[in-house]
This record gives C-alpha cells, structure tokens and sequence, in this order.
C-alpha cells in the first residue's frame, strides 16, 4: 500500500515522503496512529500543489535575503563604551545590542542572526557577519570607541 507520511517514523522516512509498505504495518499502525495516510491520486497531487507553493515561498524569501544583504553588506555602526587604559571594555557589545542598532537603522534583523564568537569586549574596528538565511551571509563593520 502506498503511503504518505504526515511525521517522521523512525526507520521508514520523513514527513512529506511517498512510500510503499506492506497493507498491514499501514492498516494497523501507520493509518489508526495517524502518521499516514493512504496515497490517493487526490492527496498526490495536493501534496505536489504544496510544495510548488513551499518552493516559491523559499524563492522569494532566499531573493529577499539577497536582496538585504546587498544592502547590509560593508554597513558600520558604532558604539561609545566605557573602557579601561590598555582599551579593554568595562561591558560589551553583545549581539542584541548590535541588532538594535541595526534595527535603529531601519534593517529587519534579530539578534540570533548576528554571528559573534563571544561579545567585543575591546575597542576599535570588528568585522561582524549577520546571517540572514542558510546561504546569504552579509559583513558589517561594528567600530567601539571609548566614551568621553
């Protein structure tokens, strides 16, 4: 009997998958527990529907990422901390702080998209990549400079 999975099961595949299995394992679990259903002509060609319709839906947020990153790409902000004499920071420049200043600026961007190893905890010139989908990444120049 063919199949189309609605979740993952372990050790058949994933959801949205077609499969073939014997009549009973979908009869007596796969179709009563409600991780599939059977394959008719009808559910197909509604399942392909779907994912023509995921498929632009990713183009068009993939041309968006571009579209932003273009944008994004060589920005500088700039932040007046509080530093020490050899240049070290009393506090730090985490990633929310720069997706805020981003933001100030009119950028879309949360601060889980800003890629920092740790916080810049020193002053001067930092490259900063924000990440803006799984293929678009853009650079942004973050400058610290002491304050007063």
């Amino acid at each position: 009997m063919k199949v189309i999975l609605i979740k993952d099961v372990k050790n058949l595949g994933s959801r949205g998958e077609v499969k073939e299995v014997a009549d009973g394992y979908a009869r007596n679990l796969l179709l009563p527990r409600g991780w599939a259903v059977e394959a008719t002509p009808k559910r197909l060609q509604e399942m392909e529907q779907r994912e023509r319709i995921l498929e632009r839906r990713a183009r068009r947020q993939e041309a968006e990422a571009q579209k932003l990153g273009q944008q994004l790409e060589g920005t500088q902000i700039g932040f007046k901390m509080a530093a020490g004499e050899e240049g070290r920071l009393f506090g730090s420049v985490t990633s929310s702080e720069i997706a805020a200043a981003l933001q100030a600026r009119g950028f879309d961007i949360d601060k889980k998209r800003v890629v920092l190893e740790e916080p810049l905890k020193e002053l001067g010139d930092h490259q900063v990549t924000v990440r803006l989908s799984a293929g678009v990444k853009a650079s942004i120049q973050v400058k610290v400079e002491k304050e007063g």
